[in-house]
């Protein structure tokens, strides 16, 4: 990758320094601004270890004397302080203006998610991007530009100078355009797409706009330079540059060697005569600046944005200019690299097309003004945010995103949909009719954060989706689109929307249907059927005592006449719509009248939405399709209830056209709206107070205000039984909770709160949605813990593995034998051995704990990860990076060092929040920090972390912690992008390496013995160097505290679920059960939790195969060593899907190891009662050790011969004569060779032939001689350190 400095005979200390600091920023040798020793040893070998560290301290005293000039990248040079302390406004400038576009970047991006998938596509190309445009952006730096705009792959930058300069000016710019295009002009990518760059270069009138309202402003250039610039873009192909009519009529003609363009004025620059450095110099100096701008040393390139002053006011209005979310993360002082994330959002593009008429600056100005205020306020009461206004030759382009951390609303994408709806309509009435005006709405997973410089950068969002959006906003001009994924989500039904024909768009792929939003029609306001369905085959699991509380209610109506209302509060997903359906159903199978209903989240803005639909179908509307059929209806239902004059009031609520009474006329405004409401009262009591029935409303916290006015007095006074489902946190619901805890009110309200599922509940439900009869532990173990026995977070989990192929269904019938191989053992292990029918278990080579949290569920978590303050986001972020257990030491190691002071109070908060629980408690004071730190008492750290009231809190510096949902914790983990992520999994990883050994009482060697030294020369490069601090004993004891836990969560029982009994294969006890039965009273058991298997997905996760390998097989025999073989048979079939993953030319899988997986197969097909599999393993195993056991009776003979040879001092002298390295090397494969046989003895022990116990003879007999080696080895060693003393 190239360094992006200028040519070597004009490299400078300017262009050096950007290099350092846009490698330390970026992740060329380093991910945070906050500089380690170890970051700073990875810079480039050219600079001097002074130099460097002079540049990391340049970027932190220099450039970032403050938080407010750490944000001052976000905003360019040309806002400077008289721009700040402005109102709205426009202002003429003069200068040159360039437009970099890079090439097929939305083909690029389509190829990166189809190679690498959604999120890892996503964060490759992110990555992609922010080092090609960051040499780029170097070069226009070191040139002078001040960036003004980033729009995705393209830059919109500044050349601010007076007009008498504007030749010379040229001349730079083009310089620096074709640098760059020699540079940078075409680049290859991972994925074998190549990417250039196209550049247009303008110098014409133009001016600064600035807009917005009261709290956030935005600026735009605008002018003939801008139209210009536009049109050089467009005729520029690849590679090329073009300079526009009015700059090539200003420019020093002599210099160019140019092409006319057919047709155009405009010209293509194919050579130039470049300027000598004192005219490239002078050229910089004449630059328009602020005087207090930052200017590099020895080169002329300067960082246009001055150091702003720390006056309040000024301050307030340089907040205007930054996103929101951005300025969330600023205001906890975050890192700059801590910015960035992979969350789902739903992005919203708005253009909106610039009329003939607005020609001069006041009238785009005054344009931009409107427009932007409007959509501040139609966007406000939806939770979305101005990400960036994009103004060019066709129009201005608004890009507002739903989603980005901080408060936010459930229905992201139906609050989306409803703005689209709002802006649209609003837009195309201020703006002269709906051509002029196009909306498009995408959701899926995108890239939240920074791109561009260190030195100059941007908070935005990018991917898949956003790029979809933009292109749909083009080809489906004039109305609102959506694409399947916001379709999907915003949970609307079909008639809210319109399938749009199929249109090709530039570099995607496969879009999927487009639809286009209608919003609300004559359909969906009259519609009142409920979307949930009872199934008629499955019964209803788990809500048993909700179903007995409506039968007892329903009774008690039914014999006293009294007026009822039973109220279901449940959260998202608990069921409450499959319960309603089910009660309806079973109140019509009582032969009951049921009017069933069910309310949306956008009705509850519709004035007497619920009362239109609960009245529209208790008087039989829905069969309507005729205006004449539905008066008449209301004619025959109402007469005698209503006036004859008053029906015409009932014109606009059910699409009718009764005559306009006199009466009615010559009502004014408040009298008509009385008598409204009086007429609906006497309707709605008429439906609700006439024959039996029941009244079933889903959703009922989305009853309208003006509905629930007129509904609550008439349920007061009419005789009705009425079933409605709420949702905790909305106005609604809360008052139906207190008026049932009214005394007065409580007879009247019975007010039940959803349980969750039970175990049991939950795996019946599985089965039963899957069509099985049992389904496997696993299977069930990963279900329980993340769907929180919520039906719909289960529902959604078995979508996602299904949709990914992650399950396997076969029938099993009783008494069937399973095959004699590794992998029928494996398919046994995860079936039941009982079960006669279809069974469903996980695939062999899926591993669980890895699986992608799907969408919906992420964005349930992020809701509510999203109510936390950044600081307390982003230490649950590197918690879940550890993982759903972690301990306070390795949360502090990982933790940058400017953030570890704050963390006692941040978990204190986090555990009273109910995210996270202790372990275990222990009362400090609350002063108790890192003992390596100061303490947090500085005012910066008050700021920074709520302080809590009491001087004594549950805090504890050495402890371990759990997640309280596990759902939290993979959400928080999926947000890091992946550079970040893999960095975090090392630290990690050198954290546990130290631990990563028996406990004290088994002799703290590793399980497979001499491990490290077998595999010397293929995995210690792999190895993670770095060490956290000293504090072993206090670490060791957290971590046996964590891997308790870690067991309890992994072997918790649940009660009555149909489950595959894999426990039920038999264990034959081997000749070391003894002492392994002594190691499980040991602190091994909690090792291999919270170490080994962490371990091994911490190397799996930095795409380490050969360290995930040594790991897995540590698990293995960890588990052997504390009886547990179902765990590692399960680390195993891990072991050998990774194996059979890897290329076997690369050698990352070392002979010894091979052999050892082999011999740990054996051991755990020996306990498990597979003796054939068991010698077919150890049998493989000796082969790989280079120690072949004869397969025959006569070669037994022989080889016994053999063995009686081998003379004892011939092997201690070759012993002694190794280096030690190599004679550890020998002493890990004489160890394992001695377990290989000893097993291979006891399994022909087993058979009574005369020929197997000459087998059994033999392998006791190549034991004791590995084992006399093993010892010559183990007495050189012996030899060879006393003699080291002695020296």
């Amino acid at each position: 990758m190239a360094t992006g400095c200028v040519a070597a005979g004009e490299r400078t200390s300017a262009s050096n320094e950007l290099c350092v600091r846009r490698q330390l920023v970026l992740g060329k040798g380093g991910s945070s601004c906050k500089f380690s020793n170890r970051s700073l040893k990875r810079l480039p070998s050219a600079l001097s270890s002074e130099k460097v560290l002079m540049m990391a301290s340049a970027w932190e005293r220099k450039y970032h004397h403050s938080d407010l000039e750490k944000a001052a990248a976000f905003l360019p040079g040309l806002l400077a302080e008289d721009s700040l302390q402005s109102n709205c406004y426009s202002q003429p400038i003069d200068g040159v203006l360039l437009f970099a576009d890079i090439s097929a970047f939305t083909t690029l991006t389509e190829k990166f998610i189809q190679r690498s998938g959604t999120e890892r596509g996503t964060d490759e190309l992110v990555q992609t991007l922010n080092c090609y445009l960051c040499d780029i952006l170097e070069e226009v730096l070191t040139f002078g530009g001040d960036i003004l705009k980033f729009a995705g792959d393209a830059v919109l930058v500044l050349w601010r100078t007076l007009h008498r300069e504007l030749a010379k000016t040229i001349s730079l710019v083009l310089q620096c355009s074709r640098q760059i295009q020699k540079k940078y002009g075409s680049r290859d990518t991972p994925v074998g797409q190549k990417v250039r760059l196209k550049i247009g270069i303008s110098a014409a009138p133009m001016s600064l706009v600035v807009f917005g309202d009261r709290d956030w402003r935005y600026f735009c250039i605008c002018g003939q330079a801008l139209h210009e610039v536009c049109e050089a873009h467009e005729l520029a192909d690849p590679g090329d540059v073009v300079l526009s009519a009015t700059s090539w009529e200003l420019c020093e003609q002599h210099r160019l060697r140019t092409k006319h363009l057919a047709g155009k004025r405009a010209v293509k620059v194919t050579g130039m005569d470049q300027m000598s450095r004192s005219e490239r110099q002078e050229a910089l100096r004449k630059l328009v600046r602020h005087p207090l701008s930052h200017r590099l040393e020895g080169e002329g390139a300067m960082r246009p944005t001055r150091v702003l002053s720390n006056r309040p006011k000024l301050v307030e209005m340089f907040r205007k200019y930054i996103p929101e979310a951005a300025l969330r993360k600023l205001d906890d002082r975050l890192p700059l690299d801590l910015f960035s994330e992979l969350r789902p959002v739903t992005s919203l593009f708005v253009h909106l097309q610039l009329s003939a008429d607005i020609i001069s600056t006041a009238e785009v100005f005054e344009f931009l003004h409107s427009a932007s205020r409007m959509l501040l306020e139609i966007l406000s009461p939806h939770k979305g945010e101005v990400n960036k206004v994009l103004l060019c030759d066709k129009g201005c382009t608004f890009l507002c995103v739903f989603g980005l951390i901080g408060e936010k609303l459930p229905y992201k994408s139906l609050h989306a949909l409803q703005s689209a709806v709002q802006i649209f309509n609003s837009f195309s009435t201020m703006f002269g009719g709906k051509k002029a005006v196009s909306v498009a709405v995408t959701s899926g997973m995108v890239f939240c954060g920074i791109t561009g410089h260190p030195l100059r950068n941007e908070y935005t969002v990018l991917g898949q989706k956003v790029n979809l959006a933009a292109r749909m906003m083009v080809r489906y001009p004039g109305l609102v689109s959506c694409d399947a994924a916001t379709y999907a989500a915003s949970r609307l039904p079909p008639y809210y929307f319109k399938e749009l024909p199929e249109r090709k768009m530039k570099g995607i792929i496969r879009p999927g249907t487009i639809y286009q939003y209608v919003g609300v029609t004559k359909a969906s306001i009259l519609d009142m059927s409920l979307t949930k369905e009872r199934s008629e085959y499955a019964p209803l699991l788990g809500r048993e005592k909700e179903i007995d509380l409506f039968v007892s209610c329903l009774k008690a109506y039914k014999d006293f006449g009294q007026s009822h209302i039973l109220a279901f509060e449940g959260t998202m997903g608990s069921g409450k719509s499959h319960l309603l359906a089910e009660l309806a159903s079973l109140g019509q199978a009582a032969g009951h009248r049921v009017v069933a209903m069910e309310l949306l989240e956008v009705n509850v803005r519709q004035s007497f939405s619920a009362l239109r639909k609960l009245m529209a179908k208790a008087l039989g509307l829905q069969d309507c399709e005729l205006r004449s059929d539905k008066e008449r209806v209301l004619q025959a239902k109402l007469e005698g209830i209503i006036e004859e004059s008053s029906y015409c009031l009932l014109n606009g609520i059910f699409f009718v056209e009764f005559p306009v009474s006199d009466k009615v006329r010559k009502m004014c405004e408040p009298q008509r709206l009385m008598e409204l409401h009086s007429t609906w009262a006497k309707v709605l009591e008429k439906v609700m107070g006439g024959e039996f029935g029941i009244f079933v409303i889903d959703n009922a916290h989305f009853i309208d205000p003006a509905s629930w006015s007129i509904m609550s007095p008439v349920l007061q006074n009419v005789s009705s039984f009425m079933v409605m489902s709420l949702a905790p946190g909305y106005v609604r619901t809360e008052a139906f909770c207190k008026a049932a805890g009214d005394s007065a009110m409580s007879q009247n309200i019975t007010y039940c709160h959803l349980d969750k599922l039970k175990s049991s509940a939950v795996v019946q439900k599985v089965c039963q949605d899957l069509g099985v009869v049992s389904i496997s532990r696993d299977l069930a173990r990963f279900l329980i813990q993340r769907s929180l026995g919520i039906p719909y977070y289960c529902e959604e989990l078995l979508r996602c593995l299904r949709r990914n192929d992650m399950l396997l269904f076969h029938t099993r019938r009783r008494g069937e034998k399973a095959e004699g191989s590794w992998e029928s053992l494996i398919a046994m292990s995860s079936s039941s051995a009982g079960s006669d029918g279809r069974v469903c278990t996980i695939r062999p080579d899926v591993n669980l704990e890895n699986t992608v949290l799907p969408v919906t569920l992420k964005e349930i978590a992020l809701s509510q990860l999203d109510q936390l303050k950044p600081l307390k986001q982003t230490v649950l972020k590197y918690a879940a990076v550890i993982g759903p257990v972690f301990t306070t030491q390795l949360l502090l190691h990982v933790l940058p060092a400017d953030m570890r002071h704050k963390v006692n109070c941040v978990l204190t908060m986090l555990v009273k929040d109910n995210i996270l629980k202790w372990l275990k408690n222990t009362e400090v004071p609350e002063d108790v920090q890192d003992p390596t730190k100061r303490p947090g008492t500085s005012v910066q750290a008050e700021s920074d972390v709520e302080t809590p009231a009491l001087r004594m809190t549950v805090v504890q510096q050495s402890g371990a912690l759990a997640f309280r949902v596990v759902l939290l914790q993979e959400a928080a983990y999926q947000l890091w992008p992946k550079r970040q992520r893999v960095a975090l999994h090392r630290t990690c990883a050198a954290f546990l390496e130290r631990h990563a050994h028996k406990c004290k009482s088994c002799g703290q060697g590793e399980f497979v013995a001499f491990h490290r030294f077998a595999v010397t020369s293929t995995q210690d490069g792999g190895r993670c160097q770095g060490s956290a601090d000293q504090g072993d004993s206090r670490s060791w004891e957290t971590l046996v505290l964590a891997g308790e836990q870690l067991k309890r969560d992994r072997t918790h029982a649940t009660e009555g679920r149909p489950v595959a009994k894999s426990e039920q294969t038999t264990e034959v006890p081997s000749k070391a059960d003894g002492k392994d039965s002594g190691a499980c009273s040991c602190e091994c058991k909690a090792i291999v939790e919270s170490v080994l298997v962490p371990l091994a997905r911490h190397y799996m996760a930095m795409g380490d195969a050969a360290r995930a390998f040594y790991y897995l097989l540590e698990c293995a025999a960890a588990y052997l060593h504390v009886s547990n073989s179902d765990m590692a048979l399960v680390k195993l079939n891990e072991a050998e899907v990774l194996r059979n993953s890897v290329d076997k030319k690369a050698n990352v899988i070392a002979r010894f190891e091979e052999a050892t997986l082999f011999s740990l197969k054996g051991e755990v097909c020996y306990r498990m009662g597979r003796m054939e599999l068991a010698k077919k393993m150890i049998l493989e195993a000796l082969s790989l050790l280079k120690r072949k056991f004869p397969r025959t009776t006569v070669g037994a003979l022989v080889k016994s011969q053999v063995e009686k040879l081998q003379c004892a001092a011939y092997v201690a002298r070759r012993a002694a004569s190794l280096p030690q390295e190599a004679r550890r090397k020998r002493l890990a494969w004489l160890l394992q060779q001695s377990c290989c046989l000893s097993l291979l003895e006891q399994l022909f022990s087993l058979e009574g032939t005369s020929s197997r116990q000459t087998f059994s003879r033999l392998a006791a007999r190549m034991k004791a001689n590995t084992d006399r080696a093993a010892d010559s080895c183990r007495a050189a060693d012996a030899h060879r350190r006393g003699g080291d003393e002695l020296i």
